[in-house]
């Protein structure tokens, strides 16, 4: 039987409804990107599979209409079916067969952006992924790598805003007054465009695997540098005797390369590098010869060091420019022929109908390393431990890199980025990549030497998460050093700087633990596997974040190491605790990542959370089996090193090395710890799950004044059913639960408080709805398994305002959860719901929040409705019934109801270390105030308010007089007054812990209603 074609297919669908009607639209749709027979033929199979999903995604939470939701369906089936269905042809015998079409292309025709399309993608992958593992495997989200993909193009738009920037203050555009002599000859956005190309080329080639910012901008300064030397001087806005700019000089002029190193944060050494390999580009790629440039005598090169720099001859002239730009287009081209890549020459068209105006901050991309978060009290840890904890910035004497002569320059992504990295290279670059004398010291005395097992277990997990290439794969045209090298030099770093990150916050720790416990015998804490394990993953993340790389995204370094989300956030406030020199980003990083942990990750399928939960639990266990929720033991040493091949496993280690190493069982086979563990008892002796290595910091919320010594470390790390050592008669694994339990209240209270200002709800509501959540939490767990933290809360929300008679549609809430700084769309769309509690079917489901709140989540809540206690005269009295208390009691390992904590109002910035000066983020509700078309003044003046609103003109033109000093203002604040006393960071926090005031008693309610509001 033929596979369908494009004109069949339109011919057979018509007249067959509504149905009949999407499929003769896709049809069309498929016409206009001109695909070949097996291109559609795939296509229409995959819409076929999912069309039932697609007309049935019509919700009332949906943001957008029926015909883009239509639209984004069509290119997300073809985006798929492109990446997909060519993933096994791209082999060398298949790069010159052109079938294609790009997503540039698609979106393009479906009139859609990249920022919408990556928002949106989330939910359409959850929705069709066992269509797609049945289709094209079970491993077809590492085929797809989308959110690789969405990292790629945060990436690419930071480096273009870079450069366009930095070129523009360098040279003449089409932006600036005297553009007329660039606009007249088309040159000027000729020369831009041209070193765009000539970046893109180089990143291509010189970051095969690993494309990070801090390489990226490193090559865009080398980039900068070519173009100072090349193009025509009357383009040039700068002044080469500038010293605000060209700092760096010799005694043969102007160090170009140092100077622009110097103000960009970026590396000389890797810069001069990537100088090397974009001159041999030139020469391979535009067929250029190189001269050395000493030996030119060209007005371009004058009064600059020309030591180490070469000229191409007539590179950017008006002559050649155009053949150039030809070229390196037809190079990209084929550079991601056949890869379904993203295009970054859109960014130096500037095409803002296919990139999307939205910014890249807060929820319209789901990838936390690039969020600019403004409430920074969202993270559990944060919110507990800054009052307590030292100084979070960084300091000049430590870092050497925040108090420079950059001060002036505007912060932004890159700039944050490349400061960042400097304090790896100036803090963590010049350690030892052995243990020091005082670490082995350490792991001498433990009952026996475990200095080999340390060393050869960081070896081996590094290799794991930074593996070798290959030499000699790939290489580079004309005769260039492979790629592979280029690789792996950066895998290497990467393992030498995770490496001596790690040494020296265990050696911290260490330190610390011999203090609370007046020994140096830590025995218990460094022979346990999982504590290593995490501590290695910890490290290696800051490293790349730190890099900011696009390829080997967060949750990876869990993959790698075998350890599961919930092994990780054990140790996340330990680790900022024992860095002091941690830069604040990375602090941030650290803390959002916990906050990600905590509020979906480790209720995912797999989480060593659950066999924590079914010791603590037992009633929880066969929910929890059925579901298959329960984590694999964790590999061994030796099979993560036979997997992925490492060189620095050695031999084997005795085997009372690894005594704490995992369950028995292990088959030589690499299992993931998230993949489902079938045998119950291996989970109730389990020797590696571990507790908090911090007790209840919710304690400190009492008592911000008293500093609370953390419990011991080895206490901490004991099995799961040993009974506690701190006393109480709870095991272990029982003391793990109820701090768990305690974080994601505490996550919950930010959330809600968050969400109830820009509602204008009353305490009273505020306290019957964190209520409501600890009461499920602790009487029906079972609702958080496989879901997001936030689905919950949003239908708490909703209940409350139902029992207590408000006013509030479940429009409106999920209207106002789109504006938290950590909304993300999917998660009131695509619900999880077991089928065969549903409707009787096998498998799983995903509906959205409406269909669950009616469903699932009200069945399940109406038996705690009565335990909430006097949230009103008539809590009874209406249409939900009294279920009693029998089932609900509080059980072992959970949280106990407690009032809504003190949370503080803002959490303050320090502009800078040597300046006593900080910047808190508006209010919520002021905030939506201040950008609503009622409000009376946009504006306003640090020291002084503006006066009443005029038009937006006049109110911007006082606040420049005010800003550049036209007008003298009585009391002037002198931010430049480095002799005035400076507080601690921890100091101005804890003024701010307890600004919210005190409790009030919660109002009337009663149940009314289940059914939803569209």
């Amino acid at each position: 039987m033929g596979e369908p074609s494009p004109s069949d297919s339109m011919n057979s669908s018509a007249n067959r409804g509504d149905n009949g009607a999407t499929e003769a639209r896709f049809t069309e749709f498929c016409k206009g990107l001109s695909l070949d027979e097996s291109t559609f033929s795939q296509s229409m199979k995959l819409f076929t599979e999912a069309k039932y999903l697609m007309l049935s995604n019509s919700s009332t939470v949906a943001s957008i209409t029926a015909e883009e939701a239509e639209r984004h369906w069509f290119s997300f089936i073809l985006y798929c079916v492109r990446k997909l269905g060519r993933t096994n042809l791209d082999d060398e015998h298949d790069e010159l067969k052109d079938d294609g079409f790009t997503l540039c292309q698609i979106l393009k025709l479906a009139k859609l952006n990249m920022v919408d399309f990556f928002k949106e993608l989330p939910q359409y992958l959850i929705k069709t992924g066992a269509i797609l593992s049945q289709m094209y495997g079970a491993d077809w989200k590492n085929k797809l790598k989308t959110k690789e993909m969405q990292a790629n193009f945060v990436q690419l738009s930071l480096l273009s805003r870079f450069y366009k920037r930095t070129y523009q203050e360098l040279f003449l555009s089409s932006e600036d007054d005297q553009s007329a002599i660039v606009s007249t000859m088309g040159l000027g956005i000729d020369n831009q465009r041209f070193g765009w190309l000539l970046f893109l080329a180089v990143r291509e080639r010189a970051f095969s695997q690993f494309k990070d910012l801090i390489s990226c901008v490193n090559g865009l300064v080398s980039i900068l540098v070519i173009l100072i030397i090349h193009v025509p001087l009357r383009f040039r806005k700068f002044n080469i005797f500038d010293d605000s700019r060209f700092a760096m000089k010799s005694g043969k002029g102007v160090d170009i390369v140092r100077s622009l190193c110097h103000c960009h944060e970026a590396t000389e050494e890797v810069v001069r590098e990537m100088l090397g390999i974009t001159n041999k580009l030139i020469a391979d790629i535009l067929r250029k010869t190189p001269s050395v440039a000493s030996d030119c005598k060209v007005e371009n090169l004058e009064n600059i060091d020309t030591e180490g720099l070469f000229y191409f001859e007539g590179l950017m002239d008006e002559s050649s420019i155009s053949s150039s730009i030809s070229t390196l287009e037809k190079d990209y081209e084929n550079a991601i022929h056949n890869k379904c890549e993203l295009d970054a020459r859109i960014f130096a068209n500037e095409e803002d109908s296919l990139l999307g105006s939205e910014s890249l901050s807060g929820s319209a991309l789901d990838i936390p390393s690039v969020k600019k978060r403004i409430d920074f009290l969202a993270s559990p840890a944060r919110t507990i431990t800054s009052p307590l904890s030292p100084c979070q910035s960084p300091t000049p004497h430590i870092n050497g890199i925040i108090g420079g002569s950059n001060l002036r320059m505007a912060s932004t992504p890159v700039s944050t980025a490349m400061t960042t990295a400097r304090w790896l290279r100036a803090v963590i670059s010049p350690l030892s990549s052995k243990p020091s004398a005082e670490l082995m010291r350490f792991l001498t005395l433990c009952e026996r030497d475990v200095t080999h097992d340390v060393v050869r277990r960081a070896n081996i997990i590094l290799e794991a998460i930074f593996p070798s290439t290959n030499f000699g794969e790939r290489s580079v045209n004309g005769g260039m050093q492979s790629t592979n090298l280029m690789d792996n030099v950066w895998a290497e770093q990467r393992r030498l700087e995770a490496c001596k990150l790690y040494y020296r916050v265990l050696e911290a720790m260490c330190r610390a633990e011999a203090q609370i416990l007046h020994s140096h015998n830590l025995t218990s804490l460094l022979t346990n596997e999982r504590f290593h394990r995490c501590m290695l993953a910890c490290s290696a993340e800051l490293v790349l974040a730190t890099r900011k790389t696009v390829t080997m995204l967060f949750p990876t370094v869990l993959e790698r190491t075998g350890i599961t989300s919930f092994d990780l956030s054990k140790v996340i406030e330990s680790f900022i605790r024992h860095e002091e020199s941690l830069p604040r980003e990375l602090r941030r990083h650290l803390n959002s990542l916990e906050e990600r942990l905590l509020e979906s990750m480790v209720w995912e399928k797999g989480s060593s959370m659950y066999n924590s939960l079914v010791v603590a639990r037992p009633t929880l266990s066969s929910e929890i089996n059925r579901l298959g929720l329960l984590a694999e033991p964790m590999p061994s040493l030796d099979v993560i090193a036979m997997h992925f091949n490492s060189p620095a496993a050695g031999p084997p280690t005795s085997p009372s090395s690894q005594k704490h190493e995992g369950s028995p069982g292990h088959n030589g086979e690499f299992r993931s710890p998230k993949r489902v563990c079938t045998d119950v008892r291996s989970v109730l002796v389990e020797r590696n799950s571990f507790t908090s290595p911090v007790k209840d910091r919710l304690l400190a919320l009492s008592s911000m004044k008293s500093k609370l010594l953390p419990p011991a470390l080895q206490s901490a790390f004991a099995s799961p059913t040993r009974p506690n050592p701190g006393g109480g008669g709870e095991t272990c694994a029982e003391t793990a639960m109820t701090i768990f339990f305690s974080k994601i209240t505490k996550l919950a209270a930010v959330r809600i408080n968050g969400m109830l200002e820009r509602l204008h709800l009353s305490h009273e509501m505020k306290e019957s709805i964190y209520r409501l959540f600890q009461q499920i939490l602790s009487g029906r767990t079972s609702l958080f398994f496989n879901r997001h933290i936030d689905q919950i809360i949003l239908c708490c929300f909703y209940l409350m305002a139902k029992i207590s008679r408000v006013n509030l549609t479940f429009r409106d809430i999920i209207c106002n959860y789109r504006k938290q700084s950590h909304c993300k769309p999917h998660v009131f769309r695509t619900v999880f719901v077991d089928g065969s509690v549903r409707n009787g079917k096998r498998g799983h489901e995903h509906v959205d929040i409406i269909t669950f709140y009616n469903e699932i989540f009200v069945p399940s809540v109406k038996p705690l409705l009565s335990e909430l206690g006097p949230v009103g005269a008539d809590t009874r009295t209406n249409g939900i019934p009294d279920a009693g208390t029998a089932n609900s009691a509080h059980c072992p390992g959970s949280p106990k109801v407690s009032q809504f904590p003190s949370l503080p109002d803002m959490s303050p910035k320090k502009v800078s270390p040597a300046h006593n000066v900080y910047v808190s983020p508006m209010r919520s509700s002021k905030m939506d105030a201040s950008i609503s078309h009622s409000a009376k003044s946009y504006y306003a003046c640090v020291g002084e308010s503006t006066h009443a609103y005029q038009s937006p003109s006049k109110d911007l033109a006082d606040i420049n007089n005010r800003l550049n000093g036209t007008r003298k203002l009585r009391g002037a604040l002198n931010f430049d007054n480095v002799d005035a006393g400076l507080v601690s960071d921890s100091m101005v926090a804890s003024s701010l812990y307890f600004q919210n005031g005190t409790r009030v008693a919660s109002p009337a309610a009663a149940p009314k209603s289940e059914n939803t509001e569209s």
